[in-house]
This record gives C-alpha cells, structure tokens and sequence, in this order.
C-alpha cells in the first residue's frame, strides 16, 4: 500500500511551527529559521572548501604524473564511497547524533585533505598516499550528504522543506563560483599542495559554524545500540522502506537514477563537448562552466519560492525544468556562438538545478524521521551508480559515434525524467493538509 502526505500551501509571511522541533518559523525570513541560518554558513563555506580542494587535487595529481588516467582516479575514488557504503552509512546517521556526525565529518575532511599535506614533505607525498587520502575524503563526504538531508526536518517546517534544500543547492552554486577561481590563483601563487594545507583552515571554520545549532527532538539514542544483530535489522528496514514500503520512495529512487544517468554524463563530458562542438579553448569552458553554475543558482532561487507548493505542482515544476534542460542539451549541437551557448547552459543548470531540492524534499515529507537517513543513504547510493553508468556510456558513445550522437541522447534522457516527472504527478492525490497532523492517502 502505498502512502504520501502533502504539505498545506500558506501565504509567505505566515508563521507555521516546526513539527519537531517546536519554533515558530517564518516562510518570509531568507535563511529560515536561526539552526538553518548557522547551517546554510557552514555549507558555504564548505561547498567553497570543495571546490577548493577539487582543483587542487586534480592539479596536484597531473602536475607529479602528466597522466589523464591517474587524475581521473581521484574523481572516482571520491564516487566510490557512496556506493560501496551507502546503506551502512544510513543506518550510522538515523543512529548517531546527526550534529556530532556533521561536525566530526567536516574536521576530517579538513584534516585529510588539508593538515595531512602540510604535516608530509613533499618528497615523501606520493600520489599514491594521496588516493587513500581522497578516499577516505569521499567516505567522509559519504556520511555528511545524507546527514545533512536529513537534519533539515528538525531545523525547519515542513511547508519549507523544499526552499531549505534549495539554498542549501546555492551553496554547491557559490562553490563552483567561488572554489575554482580561489584555488587556480593559489596554485599560480603558491602550489597545489600549499593550497591544500590552507584549504584545512576551511573546513574547520565550517565545521565551528555547525556547534551553536540545536536539533532538539531527533531522538537519535535509540535501544539495543550495541552489537551487529540491531544495525543489520535497522539495515534491512531501510531497505525494505524505500525499496518495498513506500511505492513513492521507489518510484523517486527511479526517477533520480534516469536523472543522474544524463547529469552525470554531461557535467563529466562538458569539457568534450565545448572543445569538439564549439571549439573552445581551456579558458572558454571554464567561463561556460560558470554559467552552468549561474543556472543553478537561478533554479536555487526560484525553488525558495516554490517550496509551499503541493506535490504535484513540484513534480510538473520538475517536468518543465527536465523539458528545458533536454531541449537546451541538443541547442548546443546546432550553434557556434558563444553567447548562445551560454544561454543554453544557463538554461541546462536551470533544469538539473531544480530536480535535488524538490526530490529531498519529498523523501524528508514522506519517511519517518528515524528512516530519513537510511532512505537518504539509499538514494544517494543508486544515483552515484547510475551516474558513473551514465559517464561510462555516454563517454563511449562519443568516442565511438561523436559527441552530437551522446549530446542528442543525454537530450533524450533528460526528455525521459521529464515525462516519468508527468506520469509521476498524475498518480499524486492532490491534497492540502495541515503540516502539524500529516495524514496518509492512497496513491
């Protein structure tokens, strides 16, 4: 049987209640409530470390090795993780305090990929040493992006759930912005590994932004917390909730697998595409990549306003942005302008910017609170496995066929998500409910 609740549309300047952690909040304040505000900072601030430490490590990787391989190793080192351990992950997160996880996952990553490299000469700092760095990096980032998701419930209303995970998406925005362009002049400056060393200072500052927040009624102690016989029966709830239970959490889960099929391939393949499509130079895509950036941030914008609107609309809103992200994927192959293109671009990062926030917003809706982290974990877990999938084909296709053949299908693709989106919101009772007292309707 399958169940779903909506939330009640109200006017932006009502007050509403956390339905966990009590507040009277206010759908007009920017950054939401105060928890959520302290959050949003930490985030910017790591998303800026992020984009930081990517660069860096990309540089540092090819400037020892003069390999393409061997740097493309620390992409998928930083992939693996999450599928290798998402599940697992899910089960720590709905069973540990959510603050002291975020906290300690930012220490380490500062401590990883930024004192780690201060505290090793140089000639003893291989590449090697630097791949189990990475990924331990990558499983420090696995257990913070479900963590994160799933703390937004006890820092917020539900009406605002989906403005939450939006600007929290404007923060992964200002690190794209901000990140690259910080680390290409300290490497000019100093080297990557300087950077990297500076880089730590970061994600310290992020994680201190994280100790003021309360994330009261989370009821994280839970019994029988030792011994493997609970964690593998918490497992195996998880499982059977987003993959049994709940029909919308499997049909979300889907529908986030074709999204990440397309994305993945067109972010991975991006450079491919400006250089053999239109004829760009190294500097040129970067600026293009910006404007992919600059069209998520718009959809990060647009989304603050669209949080209090019941599902179904949201899953049009979906339908639409997928329709103007597929329709602009295949723009590109019949234009050499770079302005054109750009707009294009700024209309592909619209259409991939608006599916993340909307998509937790609805697994933050529908599961438990105590399930949140697992079904997260889950989710993130069959995304990341789709997306190398989509790399991997995609990449092959355009090797073998050229890049208009995998353009033309990651259009397609995007054109699919759009009407699973459609299918998806016509099975949706459209509903208003009050956010305090869910109710449950058949689907």
């Amino acid at each position: 049987m399958e169940h779903f609740s909506t939330p009640l549309s109200l006017p932006d300047s009502a007050p509403t209640t956390n339905v966990y952690t009590g507040d009277m909040v206010h759908a007009h304040r920017w950054l939401l409530t105060r928890d959520f505000a302290f959050m949003w900072w930490s985030q910017v601030l790591s998303q800026v470390a992020e984009g930081i430490s990517k660069l860096a490590l990309l540089w540092f990787v090819y400037a020892v090795t003069g390999s393409p391989l061997k740097t493309t190793v620390i992409g998928l080192l930083q992939t693996l993780p999450p599928i290798l351990f998402g599940p697992f992950i899910g089960v720590l997160v709905d069973r540990v305090p959510k603050k002291a996880i975020l906290i300690v996952s930012d220490v380490a990553r500062g401590l990883l990929i930024g004192l780690i490299p201060c505290l090793v000469s140089i000639e003893n700092f291989t590449v090697e040493a630097l791949y189990v760095l990475t990924f331990l990096f990558g499983v420090a980032t696995a257990v913070f992006v479900p963590t994160l998701s799933s703390a937004v419930p006890f820092m917020v209303a539900r009406p605002q759930f989906t403005a939450a995970n939006a600007l929290l998406q404007s923060t992964t925005s200002l690190g794209i912005i901000i990140g690259p362009a910080v680390s290409g002049i300290g490497i000019a400056f100093s080297g990557s590994q300087d950077v990297l060393c500076l880089n730590a200072l970061t994600y310290f500052a992020s994680a201190a932004c994280l100790l003021p927040i309360r994330l009261r009624g989370t009821n994280e102690a839970v019994e029988e917390s030792e011994g493997w016989r609970p964690f593998i029966r918490h497992l195996v709830e998880g499982l059977r909730y987003a993959f049994l239970t709940h029909r919308t959490l499997l049909i979300l889960i889907l529908l986030a697998s074709v999204y990440t099929f397309g994305s993945g391939a067109f972010t991975t393949l991006f450079p491919v595409f400006g250089r053999q499509l239109l004829g760009l130079g190294p500097v040129e895509v970067g600026y293009l990549w910006s404007w992919l950036g600059v069209g998520f941030l718009l959809a990060s914008i647009g989304l603050i306003r669209l949080s209090a609107w019941e599902l179904r609309r949201r899953l049009r809103a979906i339908a639409a942005s997928s329709a103007l992200a597929g329709l602009a994927v295949v723009g590109l192959t019949w234009t050499d302008s770079f302005a054109i293109a750009s707009a294009y671009v700024i209309c592909i990062g619209i259409g991939l910017g608006t599916w993340t926030p909307i998509a937790w917003g609805i697994i933050q809706e529908v599961a438990p609170p105590g399930m949140v982290g697992r079904v997260m974990a889950v989710y993130t877990a069959m995304a990341t496995a789709t997306s190398m999938l989509g790399m991997s084909a995609f990449g092959w296709v355009a090797e073998s066929f050229g890049s208009i053949a995998s353009i033309i299908g990651i259009g397609g693709v995007m054109g699919a998500l759009a009407w699973g989106s459609v299918w998806f919101a016509r099975r949706v009772s459209s509903v208003h409910v009050d956010c305090r007292k869910p109710i449950t309707r058949k689907c």
